[in-house]
């Protein structure tokens, strides 16, 4: 079996039940009811109809079921969320003030909503045979206002942008000594080339960005179940959503559910893991939401995708302890109108963890036709094979030599192969999803030899080489363009292109290094296409 074909973690992890009915309220009886236990802390949910209590016939709200997986002798869960409601008119119908009279210090409060606030804020489009609502908030972050006379209160009000709605609730949850945490949307079942639809709009780039800025939590609720759902595949999922798309029925509440405690298990540091139920306990974590990894910005433009090790992307990307991947300087070369870039490499990979930690998977469902695929390994892939600590070295050179093992680290069975072998695998399925790869050589490190930055030419660097020419790709041998300009600028000046020792760079670095990419990687992409 391929390593890719059995590691995607949400298929296993989720804990779904697609046809499980709404759990017993009694097990949980704050939940949804009112009834707080006031010597413990609360877990609130405000949101709109994907969260809230349905009728279950065949729309139900993932905040139903969600009840169960914690304890209810160490947490009440208030499900708060109404449906209909955008960020908006949850605000100005006294719902949020309702809610946020029963929060107390140490409580917390699970902010989700979007997909009402695009709807129309005093009118319908002409032509529009919808009821009207009124509830939809102005686009975007900022402190923009618009006065309206509101058809339907009779009121005068002064609509804001979905960003300052939700930075509304966070100061106010805040100011009750309550931790907020903001979710991202829901999935809706619409499908475009096999693909689902990885969240409505921009409402969830504008909710992570909003958490961001605010410094707090963030569960990133569409790419989870958008990874879920891919690896069910369409015909699979359709049965756990409702007619509308939008709302799923009562599976579709269990798999949100589900990947909702994920993501909150899955934060550094996670609050809720002392309060989970035996079903929470036995959801797996979410192993990726605390990189932040991007997806594209604009789903309609041509992307370069980004996989790698920790010299591409560090950490989360954020330049912790002041080290830099050239992935992250990227982005100043190309116009981001015409070009998305999508840096999902992964600190502490080598080519074979990569693919079988399921990360290759995840990247690969969000290239498309046109995109253009990078792939730089080589770093890691010379620790040890089978150890407890990262279990991630490849077999050297780019044959079809294997190695079985029991790999100490994951308890599994497991065929090992070699470093070409992977970045032929990743090659080849990237041309299969109609991109095009282009392989780099692993960047060198700040060690001189003779005079000289070392090079690898005689193994990772030479062997990416090797199979960039088998599999008749682009090559850019970043081991040697690098090791050039450091040379170039001469021992004394290449500190403070480091974050580290020798490995990891910092800024200034970062940005040398991805000016060297840019610059072959343009000449790669605006070369005619092979006959």
């Amino acid at each position: 079996m391929r390593p890719a074909l059995f590691v995607c973690f949400l298929l296993s992890c989720l804990t779904l039940r697609s046809q499980t009915p709404p759990p017993d309220l009694a097990a949980n009886p704050a939940a949804e009811t009112g009834g707080l236990n006031p010597h413990l802390p609360t877990l609130f949910v405000a949101g709109d109809s994907t969260a809230a209590r349905n009728n279950g016939n065949p729309v139900q709200g993932w905040g139903v079921p969600f009840a169960s997986y914690f304890d209810p002798a160490k947490i009440n869960v208030a499900n708060r969320a109404r449906g209909g409601r955008s960020s908006r008119t949850f605000i100005t119908e006294g719902l949020w003030d309702h809610l946020l009279a029963e929060v107390k210090a140490g409580d917390f409060v699970l902010i989700q909503f979007g997909h009402n606030d695009g709807g129309a804020i005093n009118e319908e489009p002409p032509g529009s045979t919808r009821p009207l609502r009124a509830r939809g908030s102005l686009p975007g972050l900022g402190e923009e206002t618009r006065e309206i006379d509101n058809v339907l209160t009779k009121k005068h009000e002064v609509v804001h942008t979905y960003g300052w709605y939700l930075r509304k609730m966070i100061d106010d949850v805040q100011a009750k000594g309550a931790t907020p945490v903001v979710l991202s949307l829901t999935v809706r079942d619409y499908w475009k080339d096999g693909k689902i639809e990885r969240g409505s709009g921009s409402f969830r780039v504008w909710a992570r960005e909003v958490a961001a800025q605010a410094h707090v939590a963030f569960v990133d609720v569409s790419r989870l179940m958008a990874d879920h759902y891919q690896a069910l595949g369409a015909e699979a999922s359709h049965p756990r959503f409702t007619p509308d798309h939008t709302h799923p029925n009562v599976g579709g509440a269990e798999d949100h559910a589900a990947g909702v405690v994920a993501g909150l298990k899955g934060l550094r540091p996670s609050p809720f893991t002392p309060f989970l139920s035996a079903k929470g306990e036995a959801v797996t974590v979410d192993p990726i939401g605390w990189l932040n990894l991007p997806e594209p910005a604009d789903p309609r433009l041509p992307s370069i995708v980004l996989v790698g090790d920790s010299t591409v992307r560090n950490g989360r990307g954020d330049g912790a302890q002041g080290q830099w991947g050239w992935g992250d300087s990227l982005g100043r070369h190309f116009d981001p109108a015409k070009v998305n870039i999508v840096n999902r490499a992964i600190g502490g990979l080598s080519s074979r963890t990569f693919i079988t930690q399921g990360h290759w998977t995840r990247a690969l469902t969000l290239v498309k036709p046109g995109d253009t695929v990078l792939i730089q390994f080589g770093t890691n892939d010379s620790s040890p094979v089978n150890d407890t600590q990262r279990a991630r070295g490849t077999l050297h050179g780019t044959g079809e030599e294997t190695q079985q093992i029991d790999n100490l680290l994951t308890k599994q069975p497991e065929t090992v192969h070699t470093y070409g072998w992977y970045l032929r695998h990743m090659i080849r399925d990237a041309k299969a999803a109609g991109a095009k790869p282009v392989v780099c050589s692993l960047v060198p490190r700040k060690i001189w030899k003779d005079g000289r930055i070392a090079r690898a030419a005689d193994t990772w660097a030479g062997w990416a080489k090797q199979v960039a020419a088998q599999e008749g790709v682009p090559f850019i041998d970043l081991n040697d363009l690098v090791a050039r300009r450091y040379e170039e600028l001469g021992a004394d000046k290449l500190d403070p292109l480091f974050g580290d020792k020798d490995l990891h760079t910092s800024k200034a670095g970062a940005d040398l290094t991805a000016e060297i990419v840019a610059t072959q990687l343009k000449t790669i992409m605006s070369a005619p296409a092979a006959q």
